[in-house]
C-alpha cells in the first residue's frame, strides 16, 4: 500500500474516490464544503433529500459529480460533532475503507484535516494509516483458490501544508506499527503444523537479518544447560523440539538498560494430560500470540529504527499429552531453583514463562514485560475488550496503560496483592502451578511475580484480546500497538 501526503483544493485532486466527512445535522466538513461548492451543491441536495444523515459509520458513494476531478465522492458519517473523538474517527476511516467500491485503486482521504479535541495531525495520520492497513488485511488462508487481492493500492492523505513534516513522519510510524500487527496476525493465523517452535525460530532469524538484530535460537541441549526444568517439563510431551528465541535491538545508548519483552510461545495447547475439551480446541493454535506480538513489535521498531535498546525472550514449545508428558503431581525445578508442583498441566504458560523471566535477569533490564494468552479467567473477568495488566511497579503499569489509551489498544490494571499468594501454597514443593478457581488470572500473575523480583516487571494477559472467534475468526495483532507505543514513548 502506497501512502502519500497532499495539500490543495479537494475538487482538483484526481483519484478513484474522494472521501469526505459529514456530521449529523447536515454539517459538512471543510473538504465536503469545498466539494459541495464545486459541484453546484450536489452534496447539499443529497442531504436535503434525506438520502444521507451523517450517522456514524454510514457511507454513500456519489458518482461523476460535475466540477470534481475524482471519479467518485464518498460521504462518510461522523456522528454528532460534539461527540467526535479519535475513537469515532478511527471507526469512520474503517467504515469508509470497507465501503469502497471494488474498482477503487486510489483513494483520497480528507478526514485527517477534521479537528479532534486532544489530538494532532501526527496522531490522526498515523492512526489513519494503521486503520486502513488493518481494514484491508487478508488472512493468510491455505486454500487452492486464493482471495482476490485488495484493489486499493494507493492512499492520498490530505492535510494542511504546515503539517506536512508531521504527516510524513506519522505515515512511517503508522505503517511500521501496522506491519507489526500484520506479522502477529499472520503468525497466529497459521496452522500449528506449520507454525511450530522451529518455524518461529526461523522467522526470528529472517527478521534479524532484515533489520540487523542480534539473534540466538537455543535448542533443547542448550536450554537444558541453562537449567530450565520448568520450560522443558512442558516441552517433554511433544515430538516438536522446543526453542528459546532471543532477539536484541540495540539502537539506544550503550549505557541504556534494555526493555525486555517476554512472549509466551505455546504453538499448540492441548492442555497436556489435563486435556482440554474438544470443542474450539483448534483455537489453541493462538496460544503463541504472546510470542507473535513480541515478534510483531520487533518488526515495528525495526521499521522505525527506534533509538532504544530492546530484548525479546521467547520460550516456545507445544503442550501435548504424550506418554512422556508431565503429569498432575509431578514436581519441576525451575531455572531459579524453585520447585513447582504441577497440579494442572493446562496451566503450562506460566511454567515456560517463569524460566524466561529468570533468563531475563542477565540483561540487567530497565523493565520486563511478559505477554501471554495466559488464563481463561482473564476473559471471564474482563471480556474481550481490554488486556489485563499486572505489575510489581505501579509506574510501569501506568506507562503501559497510557500507551494502550494512546494506541487505542486498551488495557486494565488488575490487583497483584500479597493476600493472593497463599493460594499457591504446596505441601510438596515451593509452590503449586495453580491457585484454584477464585481469582485465577491474579494467582497466575502471582506465580510469575515470584520469578520477577529483581527488576520492574509487568504481565499482560491477552487471552481475551489476541484473537476473535466466530465468523471473523482470526488474530487481532494485539497488543502490538500498545507495546510499540510504549517503546516509542520510552525512546522519547
Amino acid at each position: 500500500m502506497e501512502f502519500s501526503i497532499k495539500n490543495g483544493n479537494p475538487e482538483k485532486q484526481r483519484s478513484d474516490c474522494a472521501i469526505v466527512g459529514v456530521f449529523e445535522g447536515n454539517k459538512l466538513s471543510d473538504a465536503a464544503k469545498e466539494l459541495d461548492k464545486a459541484s453546484d451543491k450536489a452534496i447539499s441536495t443529497v442531504l436535503k433529500n434525506g438520502d444521507f444523515e451523517g450517522k456514524l459509520n454510514s457511507c454513500l458513494v456519489l458518482h461523476q459529480l460535475s466540477g470534481i476531478e475524482a471519479s467518485r465522492v464518498m460521504l462518510v458519517g461522523l456522528g454528532k460533532q460534539d461527540e467526535f473523538t479519535e475513537k469515532q474517527y478511527r471507526q469512520a476511516v474503517r467504515a469508509a475503507v470497507k465501503a469502497l467500491p471494488k474498482g477503487v485503486a486510489h483513494a483520497s482521504l480528507f478526514l485527517a484535516e477534521i479537528a479532534i479535541k486532544k489530538s494532532n495531525t501526527h496522531s490522526k495520520v498515523a492512526q489513519l494509516v494503521e486503520v486502513v492497513l488493518d481494514a484491508t488485511y487478508q488472512v493468510n488462508a491455505i486454500k487452492a483458490k486464493k482471495a482476490d487481492p485488495v484493489a486499493l493500492t494507493k492512499v492520498t492523505i490530505h492535510v494542511d501544508k504546515a503539517d506536512n513534516a508531521d504527516a510524513e513522519s506519522a505515515i512511517k510510524q503508522g505503517a511500521a506499527i501496522a506491519a507489526g500487527v500484520t506479522v502477529a496476525k499472520d503468525l497466529g493465523n497459521l496452522p500449528p503444523n506449520i507454525c511450530t517452535p522451529t518455524y518461529l525460530g526461523e522467522q526470528a532469524k529472517l527478521m534479524a537479518k532484515q533489520y540487523g538484530f542480534k539473534v540466538e535460537v537455543l535448542e533443547r541441549a542448550e536450554i537444558e544447560k541453562l537449567g530450565m526444568g520448568s520450560f522443558l517439563g512442558v516441552a517433554q510431551g511433544s515430538v516438536e523440539p522446543p526453542r528459546l528465541i532471543v532477539l536484541q535491538h540495540l539502537k539506544g545508548k550503550k549505557s541504556q538498560k534494555p526493555v525486555v519483552l517476554v512472549g509466551k510461545g505455546i504453538t499448540f495447547d492441548t492442555g497436556g494430560i489435563s486435556l482440554k475439551p474438544g470443542g474450539d480446541m483448534d483455537e489453541m493454535k493462538y496460544d503463541m500470540c504472546g510470542a507473535a506480538s513480541v515478534l510483531g513489535t520487533f518488526k515495528a521498531i525495526g521499521e522505525m529504527d527506534l533509538a532504544i535498546n530492546v530484548v525479546a525472550v521467547i520460550p516456545t514449545c507445544e503442550n501435548m499429552p504424550d506418554a512422556g508428558a508431565i503429569k498432575p503431581g509431578d514436581i519441576l525445578t525451575s531455572m531459579a531453583g524453585l520447585t513447582i508442583e504441577v497440579l494442572n498441566t493446562d496451566a503450562e504458560g506460566r511454567l515456560i514463562l517463569c524460566d524466561a523471566l529468570t533468563y531475563a535477569e542477565r540483561f540487567e533490564p530497565s523493565a520486563v514485560v511478559d505477554i501471554a494468552t495466559l488464563t481463561g479467567a482473564c476473559v471471564i473477568a474482563l471480556g474481550h475488550h481490554p488486556s489485563a495488566v499486572f505489575s510489581n511497579k505501579d509506574a510501569l503499569a501506568k506507562e503501559l496503560l497510557e500507551a494502550g489509551e494512546a494506541a487505542h489498544d486498551r488495557a486494565w490494571h488488575m490487583p497483584l496483592w500479597e493476600e493472593f499468594q497463599s493460594q499457591l501454597d504446596s505441601n510438596f514443593a515451593d509452590m503449586a502451578n495453580i491457585g484454584g478457581r477464585a481469582g485465577g488470572s491474579i494467582t497466575a500473575a502471582c506465580f510469575l511475580s515470584r520469578f520477577a523480583k529483581k527488576y520492574d516487571w509487568a504481565h499482560l494477559d491477552i487471552a481475551g484480546t489476541a484473537w476473535k472467534s466466530g465468523k471473523e475468526k482470526g488474530g487481532t495483532g494485539r497488543p502490538v500497538p500498545l507495546l510499540s507505543t510504549f517503546l516509542i514513548q520510552r525512546a522519547g
